[in-house]
């Protein structure tokens, strides 16, 4: 038995532990053994966090984690505490290592945390259901892509809002705080700077964090991995916003960025069906968007995996259709 096993037996752990550890000390033995440098594990848990925006890249990473310091350190910790009850539980429950490695298994577990975190307000609570939460979408990822492989559609953030969706029916109204990002109706005028800032603070919040300044970080991490999909991020942010604006958002929405993050999610899934299904997409996301406030349902990025599912959808069976409408007929 490995002499950190032995002083945790001495230290009082009881012995169904013992498997756990195991577990994870084979695990990291592996990681040691198969690559070259320590830092695997840093650009596991790096990539992850660029996995909320689409990209497994270790410097998107980073940046969506300077823009969680920066909006709230408590936030910033429970993207960590996601990704890395995430990544433990996909080691024992015996995931693909090379998926771990991408991110894949980690990034629904740091925004189930970030989810947790963001309704409850008490950080003991919220740090416990983030643990669970986070560890629910770890041993659910798979079964559940291989049900949606069968459509052809990818798991997205479904992972996160399933379990999320879960807990909150089981939890009730108590747990919630009055949201961090304020719902309060102030009825003032909008300007163009405030749709300016809104736009950014809708980048930022496909992490949940809000403002300007880590908006533009997590693009500056989106362009660390394409400058094209940055640019769509922003478009995505834009046109969701405008039409929000339109609508008749409240001063305070606009000012979390909550008008903008999943047309920001749904551009950056859907480019490259092309500019038509993009926006379209993302004209369906707000719509969902603004009928799921009507009723008061907690959508998080529901309005964005839904919109990215019927345009992948359309897109493969016009593709479809156009492919066998050139086959000349005998």
């Amino acid at each position: 038995m490995p002499r950190a096993a032995r002083l945790a037996y001495a230290r009082g752990f009881n012995p169904p532990v013992a498997p756990v550890l195991r577990a994870i000390f084979s695990s990291s033995r592996m990681y040691a053994t198969t690559t070259p440098t320590g830092f695997t594990a840093l650009r596991t848990l790096l990539r992850s966090l660029g996995q909320i925006v689409l990209q497994g890249n270790a410097a998107t990473g980073a940046c969506v984690l300077a823009a969680l310091v920066i909006c709230d350190p408590r936030l910033a910790c429970a993207a960590l505490i996601g990704v890395v009850s995430a990544n433990i539980s996909a080691v024992l429950a015996g995931c693909e290592e090379q998926d771990t490695r991408a991110g894949l298994h980690g990034f629904n577990g740091a925004l189930a945390a970030l989810a947790a975190f963001t309704f409850i307000a008490d950080n003991a609570t919220a740090a416990a259901i983030a643990i669970l939460a986070a560890t629910a979408t770890a041993w659910m990822l798979d079964p559940w892509s291989r049900f949606l492989q069968r459509f052809h559609f990818c798991g997205y953030s479904s992972p996160c809002l399933i379990v999320t969706w879960i807990w909150l029916a089981l939890v009730g109204p108590v747990a919630h705080t009055a949201a961090p990002h304020g719902a309060s109706a102030t009825t003032s005028v909008i300007s163009s700077m405030d749709v300016l800032h809104g736009v950014l603070a809708g980048v930022a919040q496909t992490t949940f964090a809000s403002g300007a300044l880590p908006g533009m970080l997590v693009v500056a991490g989106i362009a660390a991995s394409s400058r094209r999909r940055a640019c769509w991020t922003l478009a995505g942010a834009a046109l969701a916003t405008v039409g929000q604006v339109l609508s008749g958002v409240t001063l305070s929405s606009l000012d979390a960025g909550l008008p903008g993050f999943n047309g920001a999610l749904t551009a950056l899934a859907v480019a490259d069906c092309g500019a038509i299904a993009t926006i379209a997409a993302v004209a369906l996301s707000v719509l969902l968007q603004q009928l799921a406030s009507h009723f008061g349902w907690p959508a998080m990025t529901a309005p964005f995996v839904i919109a990215a599912w019927c345009a992948h959808g359309i897109t493969r069976v016009t593709t479809r259709q156009g492919s066998t409408s050139h086959i000349p007929s005998i």
